[in-house]
């Protein structure tokens, strides 16, 4: 994987901080005694809402704050099912950063520099297909992107361009897929869906009901604010990124009412969520 030679972050999770390069992985330095990455061969990243990490039932948990180029980044290391990985409160530590304001950037690097070498985003999202449950779940194969004023890329000095044909890595969506359907074996209840177009906004104001005709008519399943540019610039640093959403409340305008968010699917639907990674943890 490559990362350039620029960068560099300063990892600590007590006393002062000591500059490590930025590709330098946790593998190699032992974190807080307590969850030792040395052995992993893998190390997968969980970007999701703040709480998730615990809510998913990771245990170990050692806080980190992470110093990139781009900013400071709260994260988490620990373990599932005796599995070392890496959690990331997208919204910060207490959540108060809206969508538009997130670093992505920042914390895009700082997860390569605590080691991680995949991605999975969890997120909670509208829907846009008038079919879809609340709650239901999601592998999103496809995207496309209604943001802007993003920074979206890590090259600002340079002519670079990515391929984003297939936004989300085949592989570990196929993963998450195996890993949904054994846990539907076990769980009849646990409804998913094995692809969809997630429709990504600015936020963080919610959907009025033209916009969601309009994502419709363009093709969209699910409707969020967090995936772009974070899979974009995942991918310009050789990060595998896959997402699983929840689906929390109808789009604006297709029960004829206001929007209303269900906490109760909310909560179902992460259950599921936690019930899916931890097998996927498993089969790797």
């Amino acid at each position: 994987m490559a990362t350039p030679n620029c960068c560099r972050v300063r990892c600590f999770t007590f006393g002062e901080a000591t500059p490590v390069p930025l590709a330098l992985s946790l593998r190699e330095t032992a974190v807080g005694g307590r969850v030792s990455l040395r052995e992993a061969t893998t190390l997968l990243a969980i970007i999701g809402g703040t709480g998730f990490g615990e809510f998913a039932g990771v245990q170990d948990i050692e806080p980190q704050q992470v110093e990139t180029e781009f900013g400071s980044v709260y994260l988490e290391s620990g373990a599932l099912n005796g599995t070392p990985l890496l959690f990331l409160p997208r919204h910060g530590n207490p959540p108060r950063l809206p969508p538009h304001i997130i670093n992505y950037r920042a914390n895009i690097d700082a997860l390569i520099a605590t080691g991680a070498d995949k991605i999975i985003a969890v997120t909670a999202v509208g829907t846009v297909d008038e079919s879809l449950c609340v709650p239901e779940l999601v592998i999103p194969d496809q995207l496309i992107d209604y943001t802007y004023g993003r920074v979206q890329t890590y090259y600002d000095d340079e002519l670079h361009h990515i391929d984003l044909t297939f936004p989300y890595d085949q592989t570990l969506r196929q993963q998450l897929v195996e890993s949904a359907i054994k846990c539907q074996k076990s769980n009849p209840k646990l409804l998913f869906r094995n692809k969809g177009v997630y429709g990504c906004l600015q936020g963080p104001r919610l959907e009025t009901a033209a916009e969601i005709r309009r994502l419709r008519i363009d093709g969209c399943d699910i409707v969020g604010m967090t995936a772009m540019p974070e899979c974009t610039l995942a991918r310009e640093r050789h990060l595998p990124y896959a997402g699983i959403s929840v689906t929390i409340n109808a789009g604006a305008g297709i029960n004829q009412k206001v929007v209303d968010i269900d906490h109760t699917a909310m909560d179902e639907g992460m259950t599921w969520i936690r019930d899916i990674l931890s097998t996927f943890v498993s089969l790797e």
